[in-house]
């Protein structure tokens, strides 16, 4: 019996690539029971979000399974997209779901939404009659890894990336970020990440602005937002918690006039400022207002360096419990 995982992630393909192979949340099951027609193909589960799409493939010849898929993958979406993606093969395939599943491979390193969708993934291929005693087994190994992972390590401690240092400073300000409504100006990629890390956590809302209204329409498709033309920016301000600036102006963007028109309609509620803009687009007098907090790239830099330095420990003992736990699951061509 081989085993074999087919992906491709936030690393290895832009978002303009991820999108054309994700697969509808409630399509996960589906998507599974159907790649079982590929000859030498007994299990399947599918998992795709944002960042990415996945393929965990078992059977006596999986292996040739995945080369048949990959072929069928570029006569649908494009062969343009085989440099992107990447395998794994018996116990990589294993360790790398278990990597997957702790939050090791995620944008935001230990994030715990992945574990949710992983397992709703499972879920509908289980559903749809599309695993069986391989994948079952590796899947069912992998959510008690993730759970000993977070359990046991202090990996969900400091952001290791600007994105993350943001979202982990707005979860201090404002606690669960469930319903925060943002603001990003600028649709550069930068913007993107942030974005989609406080979306991650609970954000809901996301307008997008930028003085191309055609790239502010396209990154809030991809948020589930609405894109506001850039100048009429000003009037969201009012409604919203967090305000995310990356334009390419040579001057502020948001300056103290713009956030002290609108304290009063806000009733004075706490307001997260990130500056991630090279000249900085957000006038540093703005954090002297009482209730704002502004952070700037060099703050967002240094505070990830210092996290990354004390989670690389973190990681050597993450996956130190993965090959530990994956010594147990003994499956079959590992």
């Amino acid at each position: 019996m081989e085993l074999v995982c087919v992906g491709l992630n936030h690393r290895t393909a832009p978002v303009e690539v991820r999108e054309r192979f994700a697969v509808p949340a409630g399509k996960l099951g589906d998507s599974a029971k159907q790649l079982l027609e590929i000859e030498g193909l007994a299990e399947s589960v599918v998992i795709s979000t944002c960042n990415r799409t996945e393929y965990y493939l078992a059977g006596e010849q999986a292996e040739q399974a995945a080369a048949e898929l990959r072929r069928r993958l570029a006569a649908t979406h494009g062969a343009d997209s085989d440099p992107h993606w990447y395998e794994h093969h018996r116990i990589s395939a294993a360790k790398h779901l278990c990597r997957v599943v702790s939050g090791l491979d995620s944008m935001v390193l230990g994030e715990t939404e992945i574990f949710g969708q992983a397992k709703e993934a499972y879920r509908q291929a289980l559903d749809a009659g599309a695993t069986s005693g391989v994948l079952n087994r590796l899947f069912q190994r992998a959510f008690g890894v993730g759970k000993k992972v977070r359990t046991d390590t202090r990996i969900q401690e400091g952001a290791t990336s600007v994105a993350g240092a943001a979202v982990e400073l707005a979860e201090k300000i404002f606690g669960k970020l469930a319903g925060c409504r943002v603001i990003v100006i600028g649709a550069g990629e930068m913007s993107r990440q942030t974005a989609q890390a406080l979306v991650s956590r609970g954000a809901t809302s996301v307008f997008v602005t930028n003085r191309s209204f055609d790239k502010a329409e396209q990154l809030a498709a991809e948020m589930g937002g609405r894109a506001v033309h850039f100048d009429e920016w000003q009037a969201v301000l009012a409604g919203v918690d967090v305000v995310i600036s990356s334009t390419s102006a040579p001057h502020p963007v948001v300056l103290p006039h713009h956030i002290e028109s609108v304290r009063r309609v806000r009733k004075f509620r706490p307001l997260f400022l990130i500056d991630i803009a090279v000249p900085r687009d957000i006038d540093p007098a703005c954090g002297d207002i009482e209730e704002v907090y502004l952070y700037d790239i060099d703050i967002l830099e240094q505070l990830a360096d210092e996290a990354r330095t004390r989670r690389e420990k973190q990681i050597i003992e993450c996956d130190r419990i993965i090959d530990e736990e994956l010594k147990k699951l003994n499956l079959p061509g590992t």
